[in-house]
């Protein structure tokens, strides 16, 4: 037996209540489970529990057998003194405090299929786990369960923002710059653009803003895509540039190897994205403070529309000349810039200043886009679960990233439900 399925039982009080006793056999009665402690300590703070004629207030601690007590050294420790009830699966010995005080023991008893159903979500090779029981699901309670799992990815996504603002002296436009050039990566490019940002400041990029040719400059070379050789005319100029500049802001550019092309769609190409990059720095001021001062779905999709300068509209590397296409900033694309960098920077910065009007307009957002095209999406509407907007779409991927795929049923409310019918 598994020691987090009894973790669950206990702090869901999914155990038969009339069959709780001590070794001892005193009548058990379980008042309050106490809280969940996910840190060192016992297990439940704060119980309250009934033994015999006594109401008792403390901790409890749940192992598989009685003798895990002493594998795990609590005897001899005193945080553990305070521990009232000792929850377990098999009694094989009796177990005392530090201060050599016995503690009664209860061998929880729970409904069969519980732990039937654990070791059957467990033990399974699907997509994920409960697949094949999902469908039995009531449709409220996944509903319900995608509002606090979106809530859950926001939360995830303003830690990493916050460890931004920390390395920038809390200055928001430096922060959403970065944030915003990973996600000009588009996943496979993500670390490679991320590390292109942090090797030059935003105010460096700011002083030449209004010259894209510089700016395109500065970005090439940074990024390491301006060979020794000159391969045109173009990159020849770019180069020199770069040298100049360079020199000047003592810059130290990356290594050109970290950008991938494989797989990638022409359109996808690190030198186009950049070229696109180069396009919205040249094209755009101050650019957090005009998405805080007008959060709206057609304005903030207006901005982010860049078109590359006219070299990169007939070239999709350095001196390989394409046919002439239209490479600004697709809709899909510009949907996921705004879904993974606006959306996120919003919810943030409403929380930090404690405005609920933003942090609502933020959620609006997800809900006016579309939901996002991938393969975990497409599994899930396999399985008859919807994706209408994009407020389906991330409560989803991170239903599938954070709990299907760690196998965390114990913690997920579609799990519960699996698990108790």
């Amino acid at each position: 037996m598994r020691e987090s399925i009894l973790h669950y039982v206990w702090q869901h009080k999914l155990f038969i209540a009339q069959q709780l006793f001590t070794t001892e056999g005193e009548p058990v009665a379980v008042i309050d489970v106490g809280k969940h402690n996910t840190d060192a300590g016992p297990d439940f703070f704060n119980a309250k529990i009934r033994i015999g004629e006594t109401l008792w207030a403390g901790n409890v601690e749940i192992h598989t057998r009685s003798t895990d007590w002493h594998k795990h050294s609590h005897h001899s420790d005193k945080a553990y003194n305070s521990v009232i009830l000792h929850v377990v699966s098999e009694v094989d010995g009796e177990i005392f405090r530090a201060d050599g005080a016995k503690i009664p023991q209860l061998a929880l008893v729970y409904p069969k299929h519980i732990a039937e159903n654990y070791d059957q979500l467990i033990t399974e090779q699907k997509w994920i786990p409960c697949g094949d029981k999902i469908a039995a699901v009531p449709g409220i309670v996944i509903e319900s369960w995608k509002n606090a799992l979106l809530t859950e990815r926001l939360e995830q996504k303003m830690q990493a923002i916050t460890t931004l603002l920390t390395e920038s002296q809390q200055h928001w436009e430096e922060a959403f710059y970065i944030t915003l050039a990973r996600n000009f990566g588009f996943g496979t490019n993500s670390q490679a653009f991320e590390s292109l940002a942090k090797s030059i400041p935003l105010s460096v990029l700011g002083k030449h803003k209004d010259q894209l040719f510089q700016l395109e400059a500065l970005l090439f070379g940074q990024a390491g895509l301006l060979t020794n050789e000159a391969t045109d005319e173009y990159s020849a100029r770019l180069k020199q540039e770069y040298s100049f500049l360079k020199a000047k802001f003592n810059l130290q550019p990356m290594t050109g190897s970290q950008w991938k092309l494989l797989r990638l769609r022409p359109d996808n190409f690190p030198h186009v994205r950049i070229a696109q990059f180069a396009s919205l720095i040249h094209l755009s001021s101050k650019l957090f403070s005009k998405i805080v001062d007008k959060p709206e779905i057609e304005y903030l999709c207006s901005i982010f529309v860049c078109e590359p300068s006219d070299y990169w509209k007939r070239h999709y590397l350095f001196a390989h000349e394409s046919p002439t296409s239209d490479k600004k900033l697709g809709t899909q694309s510009i949907n996921i810039i705004l879904i993974n960098t606006v959306v996120p920077f919003l919810f943030c910065y409403a929380q930090q200043k404690n405005i609920q009007l933003l942090k609502d307009k933020a959620l609006q957002l997800l809900e006016q886009l579309p939901s996002e095209r991938n393969a975990i999406i497409t599994a899930w509407q396999k399985l008859g679960i919807s994706s209408a907007t994009a407020y389906d779409s991330q409560a989803l991927l991170h239903l599938k990233k954070q709990y299907c795929d760690d196998k965390k049923c114990l913690r997920c409310r579609i799990g519960h439900k699996v698990l108790t019918s």
